[in-house]
Order: structure tokens, then C-alpha cells, then sequence
């Protein structure tokens, strides 16, 4: 993988670029599409050569480039190459860019942060064989596992960050900075190994000497890191798993007092929460680097960009901005460096997964802290909006990338642990699929199926439509209907119908203005008769027949079923968005006490469109919000409540079990047979005995 292709001026990535809404046109998008055409980017690759010094032949394409063995390479075999290469570093400030460096022309210094800056080895999976999608500047990385050692050689007065330990400390240390450094073992607060006075002598310096900097990572999918003579550097630890970490940042002093003062306390807090939620943090150091870019992700370092103002103040958003974006570059390490999914094709599967869990680690810094993913109702206006791509789409293809491949898998998975699963079960589920698939390359498939294996729930239907369409959620309450159960006692049942009958009738206009009217029959009051005295709701004692009869055919569990005193509601409720979730319900009742009810996704399974609820309640309801709690990114709650006068109905009971009558009918006949030949038998017993 030559990832510094991207920066030739035909490269695909830049070839393929639609044009500008010229509406929003910014600076930097200008300043790259000059700097293109005069800066030289790109890998020159000088030689290919095997163990043996051999020349070996190789074809570079775009971003990739194929090396042609002279022999096949067996599973399991070795084999020894050797590249030579160089290229031109990116000003980071004028294009954009993962890495580059950053220029200050007060003092005439430079600061590298440097990334994607060797030939990479491209993945080979039994899922597509080799990792052949080029880099186009958006899809992210796709790599394999190593071990590095590398030498950094730098101006002796230069600070170096890396990927991995520093081998050699002595040489270029001093002996007050390594005292620094052994003082900061242990310490839960950031401790200065390279102070601002330090760091202000060397912007000043030019030093002609050179050290060189070793550093060792195992274990690794990448090597990255930074060099400057402006670097201040802070450190601490904390302990996880037992062991402990490394929490490092190296800053300018642009970068104050914003840097000291919130960088490796993120840092410290990021592993900490992290380790807790996944898995503990198997590396020994995580640092954090201000530069010129605004955040990017590598094996146990991070580059981020956040800076107060000239006059050293910051705005509350800038704080944010820099704790957030730490914690996230951070968390990376997790979501892909360990759980090694392919970027190039799933954006979602690293910076949606981590996206989630850096919500609960904000959440846990400070209460109410202003997460912008996590909260269901923080991302209902993407919900609703018309152009939107669904979550599983190549990472080139996304439209609306940080909603997308951010905030909205953040949003899934905080629905899914904390309204449909439960903490506990998604939690245990989460850190399943994390321990499953650590330092290994997993599918989306794979993440679908352990969750759904470790808790036990089929989601098929969430991943559906959270993750494969472009649905949103809006459902809401139609209509609410109060039944009451019908006793069957004809006394009872006719005196209500006869009340609703006469409410109904006294509100009808004409009735209102007839009041008074004179009658014909009350000239002739010989018509009137039985009908005149007597309703249509007069019981007959046939009536009470037919009631006596049926209460000698129910068993007596159904004769109290009859006598039941509850409120029977249906709730109609309507999905006008087409994303099925569980339905959350506040009921108010009359008297002003309030109760929430939670129905799973799984009452649509016959309906995505329309479903209906009965309610068996004690007491009368007065009202009925939809999500309450805002947990669903329900995008119109104008029809997420229902406070008027409910719909009324009557119902009957039935004897539900098949057969029951017949089998009744069928012992009341045998009853009476058996019956009928006993006092035959009487009969004909007595006749004997006259006899």
C-alpha cells in the first residue's frame, strides 16, 4: 500500500473529486486544488530488492503496488524484502491530510506528524484475498499485525513521540528529563519531563547534531510519529489491568494552556473508561500529539488539533472539542488497531463502534457533558433528512459522513443497550464480540452475529433498519378506544345501553329544539300502548332465561372472568417512518399517578405499518406520551400523545376452547339419558314389586 499516491496530481482519489458547493467553498478546499499543482507528492520507490540483495520486479498501480516473487510463498513460509523509497512531506496547513507538517513562522520551526510514510503491507483475508481498494483519501486503512523497531534520526534538539517504547532513553535524554520521567511513574496527574522553558530554548536552538530516536512496538498494525524542537511534553500513568500505562502529550506552546491542562488527563480517562467497557489496554503507552492535524488515529499515538486563541483563551466548544477528540483518537486504539476491521470498506465498524463507546466515556467526565453522538434525539433532523446513504455503505460512498458513519451507529448501539437490551446484557454482548475478535479481522456479519449469539436476542430486525436502510422512525398514537366488558346480565347490560342511548339522543340539534313541541299523541292518548311505556331496552323475562341458561353452562373461573371490574384500552398506534422499534408508553391515569410501559419491536412482526395494543388497567387513563424519554429518535412527536376523550366499545366473552360447547351439549345429553334410564329402570322396579 503506497498511501503517499494519493498526493500525485492524477492520483484517483483526486481525479474522482466532485466539484465544490461553491455556496461553502473553504479555504483549505481552495488551497489544495492550487497546491496540487506544485507540489510533488508521492512514493518514488528507488529499489525492491529480496534478502539476498536480488532485484525483485514490481508494478506500482495508483496507490498499490505488486511485488513478483520468483517462487510462490508456501503458508506459513518467510521471506525477507527490502525497499527503498523516499517522498515529499504534505504541509498539513494548506491540504488536507492524515499526516504533513505544520510550519509557524514566528520562530521559524517546524512540526512533523508524520503517518502513512512507508510502503504498507496490504492484507491478505480468506474473506477477498488481497486488500486491492484503492486509496482514495476518505476509506481509511485496511492492514495487518506486526512488530516494528525503528530508528528516527532528528536534530539534537528535536523532541520525538513514536508508536511503541523508547529503547534508548540515555541517549537522548537528559539526566534532569529522565529523573522527570521517573518521578511521573505512578502519578494520576500529568508531570513535565520536557517544561515550557525547555521547550522555548530549543525553538531558539539550531542544533547541528543529530540523535537518533529507537523505538519498539509489538504487536502492531502501524508506526507512526512526531517530531519537533517545540514540543513541551507531560506524562502520567494509570493502572489497568494491573499494569501500568502510559498516558503522554506533546504540544507547542500555541497549544497552552488548553494542552497541559486537559490532554493526558483525556488521555488517562480514555484508557481507563475504555478498558472498562471492552478490554483492558494491552499496550504500555497511549500519547497524544498537537499538530496540524485536527485528529487522527495510530497504534498508541494520535494527532489532534484543537488550540486556544493568540491571547491564550479558549471557548467552552474548544474545551470540548479537544477532550472529545482525544478520547476518540484514543479510543481508536481499540476500534481498529485491536479489533482489526477493514476501514477502506466499513468506516461504521471502527468510527461508529468507537464512537459509541467515547460517548460513555464523556459521559463519565462530567454530568451532562456535550456528547454529539449517543443521545437519541441529537441526530433527528438526519434522520429526516432526504439525502442519506444507509450505514452499510462503502466508506467513498457515504453521504453525510460523520452522521453517518459517526453518530448514527453510536446512536443504534446506545438504543440498543439502554431500550431494547438492557445495560447488562448489552455490555456483556459488546465486550464479547471485542474479546472474539482482538488482534483478528472481523466482518460486519461477525459483529451482527455475536451480539445477537452473546445475548441471546434475535436482532435481525434492528440491523435491518438501522444499518441496511435509509428508514427513519416516526411513530405515533391514532386513536384510543376505552372497551367495557359485557356482564351478559340483561338488567345490568340494557340500563347502560339505555343511559348511552338517552345521552346520545339529548345531544342530537333537532331533539334540543323540539323541546316542548306539541305531540299527536298526547291529543290522543288512547295510541299509546306497551311500546309507549316500554323501550327498546325493557328486559323480558326471556332475557333472563337466556342469562340463566348461560350461567349454568360457564365453569366458575368464567363466571368471575364475567364479573371483572378493569379498564379496557386499545391503543392504535401508526409507523409512518417505516423503522419498527419498541414502543415506550407514560401513561397518566385520572388521579394523577403515572406508570411507563415498554412494549418490544417485536409487536410488528405481522405489521410495520399499523399495530394495536390492549392496555388491561385498574384505573381510568387521562392521558398516553409515546417515548417519553426521547430514546427512539422519533423525528415528529406532534402524534406522540393522546390526552382527549377516548373511543368507546363494548365487548363479549366467547368460549374460546373448539369444541366446548358440543362437548357440553354432548354430557348434558348423556346426563339426561343416563338420567332418563334410571327412573325407567325405577319404574319398571316398582312395577316388579307390584307384582
Amino acid at each position: 500500500q503506497l498511501d503517499q499516491n494519493r498526493f500525485h496530481r492524477e492520483a484517483p482519489g483526486h481525479q474522482s473529486k466532485e466539484a465544490p458547493d461553491f455556496e461553502k467553498f473553504r479555504y483549505r478546499e481552495l488551497s489544495e486544488e492550487l497546491r496540487r499543482e506544485e507540489f510533488d507528492g508521492g512514493f518514488a520507490i528507488q529499489s525492491v530488492k529480496d534478502g539476498a540483495g536480488k532485484d525483485l520486479p514490481y508494478t506500482v498501480v495508483d496507490t498499490m503496488m505488486r511485488v513478483d516473487l520468483p517462487e510462490a510463498l508456501a503458508s506459513g513460509g518467510t521471506m525477507e524484502m527490502a525497499i527503498a523509497w523516499e517522498h515529499n512531506i504534505v504541509n498539513a496547513r494548506e491540504m488536507w491530510a492524515r499526516g504533513g507538517y505544520e510550519y509557524f513562522e514566528e520562530d521559524e520551526n517546524y512540526l512533523y506528524t508524520i503517518a502513512q510514510w512507508h510502503p504498507r503491507m496490504a492484507p491478505f483475508t480468506d474473506v477477498n484475498g488481497w486488500q486491492n481498494k484503492q486509496f482514495l483519501g476518505r476509506g481509511e486503512f485496511a492492514l495487518e499485525f506486526g512488530d516494528f523497531e525503528v530508528s528516527i534520526t532528528a536534530p539534537a534538539d528535536h523532541v520525538v513521540a513514536a508508536t511503541g517504547v523508547l529503547q534508548n532513553p540515555e541517549a537522548v535524554f537528559s539526566i534532569e528529563q529522565r529523573m522527570r520521567l521517573k518521578s511521573a511513574e505512578g502519578s494520576s496527574k500529568p508531570v513535565f519531563i520536557v517544561n515550557r522553558k525547555e521547550a522555548e530554548a530549543n525553538e531558539a536552538s539550531r542544533s547541528t547534531e543529530m540523535k537518533t530516536w529507537v523505538y519498539k512496538a509489538k504487536n502492531v498494525r502501524d508506526f507512526a510519529w512526531a517530531s519537533s524542537r517545540k514540543f513541551l511534553w507531560d506524562a502520567a500513568q494509570v493502572e489497568v489491568g494491573g499494569k501500568p500505562v502510559w498516558a503522554m502529550s506533546f504540544y507547542p506552546k500555541e497549544g497552552e494552556p488548553l494542552w497541559s491542562r486537559y490532554s493526558t488527563h483525556a488521555v488517562l480517562h480514555a484508557v481507563d473508561s475504555y478498558s472498562r467497557h471492552i478490554f483492558p489496554y494491552p499496550y504500555p503507552v497511549a500519547i497524544s500529539v498537537n499538530g496540524p492535524v485536527y485528529g487522527m488515529e495510530y497504534p498508541m499515538i494520535c494527532f489532534n488539533g484543537p488550540r486556544p486563541e493568540d491571547d491564550v483563551t479558549y471557548s467552552r466548544r474548544t474545551k470540548h472539542s479537544l477532550i472529545s477528540v482525544v478520547v476518540q483518537e484514543v479510543g481508536n486504539n481499540w476500534f481498529p488497531m485491536i479489533v482489526n476491521s477493514d476501514e477502506r470498506q466499513w468506516t461504521w465498524m471502527d468510527e461508529g463502534l468507537n464512537s459509541y463507546v467515547q460517548f460513555l466515556a464523556e459521559q463519565e467526565w462530567d454530568e451532562r457533558y456535550p456528547s454529539r453522538g449517543g443521545h437519541a434525539a441529537n441526530i433527528v433532523e438526519y434522520m429526516a433528512s432526504p439525502k442519506k446513504v444507509p450505514i452499510m455503505t462503502n466508506s467513498e460512498s457515504i453521504l453525510q459522513f460523520g452522521n453517518n458513519a459517526y453518530a448514527k451507529p453510536a446512536t443504534a448501539l446506545n438504543i440498543l443497550r439502554e431500550t431494547i437490551l438492557g445495560r447488562e446484557t448489552f455490555d456483556f454482548a459488546f465486550r464479547e464480540y471485542s474479546r472474539r475478535w482482538k488482534f483478528k479481522r472481523p466482518m460486519p456479519a461477525d459483529f451482527f452475529r455475536t451480539m445477537e449469539d452473546a445475548s441471546g436476542v434475535d436482532l435481525d430486525w434492528f440491523w435491518r433498519g438501522w444499518f441496511y436502510s435509509t428508514r427513519h422512525v416516526d411513530l405515533g398514537i391514532k386513536k384510543v378506544t376505552l372497551y367495557e366488558l359485557d356482564t351478559r346480565d340483561p338488567d345490568v347490560e340494557n340500563e347502560k345501553l339505555r343511559q348511552e342511548q338517552g345521552e346520545k339522543e339529548d345531544k342530537f340539534v333537532t331533539n334540543l329544539r323540539n323541546e316542548g313541541l306539541d305531540r299527536y299523541v298526547d291529543r290522543f292518548p288512547e295510541l299509546e300502548d306497551f311500546y309507549s311505556e316500554h323501550d327498546e331496552f325493557t328486559v323480558l323475562e326471556s332475557d333472563r332465561d337466556d342469562f340463566k341458561k348461560l350461567v349454568e353452562e360457564l365453569d366458575q373461573w368464567e363466571l368471575e372472568l364475567l364479573k371483572t371490574q378493569r379498564y379496557f384500552y386499545v391503543v392504535d398506534f401508526e409507523n409512518t417512518g417505516g423503522l419498527v422499534m419498541p414502543l415506550i408508553l407514560k401513561l397518566v391515569y385520572a388521579d394523577g399517578e403515572e406508570e411507563v410501559r415498554r412494549l418490544p419491536a417485536e409487536i410488528w412482526k405481522k405489521s410495520e405499518a399499523s399495530v394495536s395494543r390492549l392496555l388491561v388497567l385498574k384505573k381510568e387513563l387521562r392521558g398516553i406520551e409515546l417515548d417519553p424519554y426521547l430514546e427512539t429518535s422519533d423525528v415528529d412527536r406532534s402524534n406522540n400523545s393522546w390526552g382527549g376523550v377516548p373511543m368507546k366499545g363494548r365487548f363479549q366473552l366467547e368460549q374460546w376452547e373448539a369444541g366446548k360447547n358440543l362437548m357440553r351439549k354432548m354430557q348434558k345429553e348423556a346426563e339426561e339419558k343416563e338420567k332418563k334410564e334410571a327412573e325407567e329402570k325405577e319404574k319398571e322396579e316398582a312395577a316388579g314389586e307390584e307384582d
